[in-house]
């Protein structure tokens, strides 16, 4: 399984960015994909993820990113996406697309829970 996220970059606080991450060596529909994030001297934090198939293909979403960034999965491409709206100073950080076949729910948010990781991309965003 190879997870490659990429569009990171440098923005300014109200911006936009778009971030996506493509999958291969998995049957992606099956997977849950998450999206996390690391900021310097901070542990890594969900930001949100899209459900596999047998979900429905529901999203959920972090508090702090709540109505301004959304996910979106593109099973036949094997991509997931995250598109980043008004963005803040404090959403700097490096982040990194995630897989996992057997998540329950109530594991979404919890790093340690996902198998499979990309190698990050970071997001500045300059005040």
């Amino acid at each position: 399984v190879q997870l490659q996220a990429y569009g990171g970059g440098l923005v300014q606080a109200g911006g936009s960015l778009r971030l996506s991450c493509a999958a291969s060596g998995l049957s992606f529909s099956r997977y849950t994909m998450g999206w996390f994030r690391q900021a310097p001297g901070k542990e890594r934090e969900f930001v949100g993820a899209a459900g596999p198939s047998r979900w429905g293909g529901r999203t959920y979403y972090a508090d702090s990113v709540k109505g301004r960034f959304t996910i979106s999965r593109d099973n036949a491409k094997s991509t997931v996406d995250l598109q980043m709206d008004h963005l803040k100073v404090d959403d700097t950080a490096v982040y990194y697309c995630a897989a996992d076949s057997r998540l329950i729910y109530s594991s979404l948010t919890v790093p340690a829970r996902y198998d499979y990781w990309g190698q990050g991309t970071l997001v500045t965003v300059s005040s």
